[in-house]
């Protein structure tokens, strides 16, 4: 009998290998899918601004609307897996991304537009960081994670050039065609995944779950993204702006009252605290919201103004996005090799002096977007992972999570912000797009992720005791 184990064993090894990597085409699968949603409506804002009579501060929803919905919900997450279990808020977040993407598709009134893009950012947040943790408890310590994790990542990084691409084919064609197209492939992933996801029992605490306060948050967000996309018709002092303004205060207002008297606060006092993910978390917000602000002012120049197609447009953009996923897999090693602050220095110094080149508003493509590009694309390379390696550092193995959350959080917040900031000051005053404006906006948020990488630079290294030390 023991002469046959092996025989049994081995396929029984097989067809557990087979699906673990079944397993792992659903999750990256749908990170690719979750990433290029950032992207994918880059190119085809101005058709949809001109099918749907929108002016760029309406336009810019369609990117906003997608990272408020991605913000919102990061941080109540992990509550709700814990709650409902992986397997079942995964597919249910899959199913509900497939429906919202066909509605979209459908759309006509740019109300339900954004409110499809806003939950399409909300079943983003739960299945992209969620697919790390099922990538973690299913694939064994050793060689098959650190590749599942790396195949993972790759997918991710890969997502913004992708998103680029589909949305410069499919626009030629129709703008809904963005829109509606990861309908059918959730779909697929969706079927797939009810064989393939691992059941999870939902976990024994049984805490409420912080929905006012995540409410709060996200209604702040978006009081503070409409009234500044109100900017171009009413002015900073009109009464709807003012008026949403001083909501979006007195909402986070109230967040921060609540939050300090929450027995669990969505912020652990540890990672509340740490200076590192404070550093990060707004050096990735300036890197991300700059980037996609100057991508909203060129996309909306080269294709109003200089006639450009949807397709040229998404290939002009390349040289900024391809960098960072063809060295997705090396961002680690170089972050071990050179450490996370001279890398985040270095990338915001990069991005900082692309921006500074778009102000010499030069209408050549190789001699004035282009290097912008190249720069910004560098800027990437280099601080991205080392962000996200600095975000975490400092939090305790149970608390990383949690920071994760709170640091993608601030990278969507990001998102949201500087479109409506970029469309505001674009058409600010008067019919003729102010592009100089934009760009010194953006300018001077990069230059600000430069002063945070310097602090960085300049702050002392935490003493880190060991457990016996401590003890």
């Amino acid at each position: 009998m023991t002469s046959t184990t092996p025989s049994v064993s081995r396929p029984a090894a097989a067809a557990a290998g087979t699906r673990r990597w079944g397993l792992l085409t659903v999750l990256a699968g749908n990170m690719l899918i979750d990433a290029l949603e950032v992207s994918v409506l880059v190119v085809a804002a101005p058709a949809i601004g001109a099918d749907l009579h929108l002016a760029p501060a309406g336009t810019q929803w369609t990117m906003s609307g997608f990272a408020l919905g991605f913000a919102g919900l990061l941080l109540l997450g992990p509550q709700l897996a814990a709650r409902w279990g992986r397997r079942r808020l995964y597919l249910t977040a899959l199913a509900v991304f497939a429906v919202a993407s066909l509605v979209a598709g459908l759309a006509t009134d740019p109300v339900l537009l954004v409110a499809t893009r806003f939950v399409k950012g909300g079943c983003a947040a739960l299945t992209a960081p969620m697919g790390l943790a099922i990538i973690m408890s299913t694939f064994p310590d050793g060689p098959a994670r650190r590749r599942a994790i790396s195949v993972y990542t790759l997918f991710g990084a890969s997502g913004f050039a992708t998103g680029l691409l589909l949305s410069g084919l499919l626009t030629g064609w129709d703008w809904r065609f963005t829109l509606a197209f990861p309908a059918p492939v959730v779909a697929v992933l969706f079927v797939a995944g009810l064989r393939l996801i691992p059941a999870q029992e939902p976990g024994a605490a049984r805490q409420p779950l912080p929905l006012v306060r995540v409410l709060l948050l996200t209604a702040g967000t978006a009081a503070l993204v409409g009234g500044i996309a109100l900017v171009p018709t009413d002015g900073w002092t009109g009464p709807r702006t003012a008026g949403l303004l001083l909501t979006a205060a007195v909402l986070y207002v109230l967040l921060v009252v609540r939050e300090r008297r929450a027995a669990a606060p969505l912020l652990p006092a540890s990672v509340r605290t740490s200076a590192a993910l404070r550093r990060s978390a707004l050096g990735a917000a300036c890197l991300n919201g700059s980037y996609l602000g100057m991508l909203f002012i060129a996309t909306l120049q080269l294709q109003d103004e200089l006639g450009r197609s949807p397709l040229q447009t998404a290939l002009a953009f390349l040289p900024a996005s391809l960098p960072l996923a063809l060295t997705a897999l090396h961002s680690g090693a170089m972050v071990a090799r050179f450490g996370a602050r001279p890398l985040i220095a270095l990338g915001s110094l990069a991005a900082f002096a692309g921006y500074l080149l778009l102000l010499r508003e030069s209408t050549s493509y190789v001699t004035g977007l282009l290097p912008s590009l190249l720069l910004v694309g560098a800027g990437f390379v280099l601080a991205f992972t080392a962000l996200n390696t600095q975000a975490v550092s400092e939090a305790a193995d149970s608390d990383k999570a949690v920071a994760g959350a709170a640091y993608q959080t601030a990278v969507q917040a990001g998102a949201a912000l500087m479109p409506a900031l970029a469309a505001a000051l674009l058409t600010a005053g008067t019919g003729t797009p102010d592009h100089r404006a934009a760009h010194l906006l953006v300018a001077a948020v990069g230059l600000l992720g430069v002063v945070t990488a310097l602090a960085g630079l300049a702050a002392p290294t935490p003493v880190r005791h060991s457990p016996k030390e401590s003890g």
